[in-house]
């Protein structure tokens, strides 16, 4: 196995990199955000459509997406009236699968 060398460990240790992970865990934070982010795993969704898979409030559904578009995790176009979100930070897909499967596996170990 290579082992890194002392730059690239110090850029991986650096200021900026622990406040841009930081940032990223603030904004997938809330339960209902990683719903969300599940549901747009299978494709490009709108508002009615996230609403009837996921269940809340028109409003707080808004506010959630919003929260994901401002932190990039999200993209958005405009249909007509229709607003279709999808997931532009395959990263974020990435990190929730491997958490939410490490946690179930645990879960089911401990029953």
């Amino acid at each position: 196995m290579a082992r890194r060398s002392s730059a690239a460990e110090a850029a991986v240790e650096s200021d900026e990199v622990f406040e841009l992970a930081a940032e990223l865990f603030r904004v997938m934070s809330s339960p209902m955000r990683l719903k969300i982010i599940s549901s747009l795993c299978n494709g490009e969704k709108n508002v009615s459509e996230l609403l009837s898979e996921i269940d809340t409030t028109q409003p707080n559904m808004s506010q959630h997406l919003n929260t994901l578009y401002q932190g990039g995790v999200l993209g958005k176009r405009r249909d007509g009236v229709q607003i279709y979100y999808r997931i532009t930070n395959d990263r974020v897909v990435t990190l929730c699968r491997a958490i939410c499967t490490q946690i179930a596996i645990e879960a089911d170990l401990a029953h």
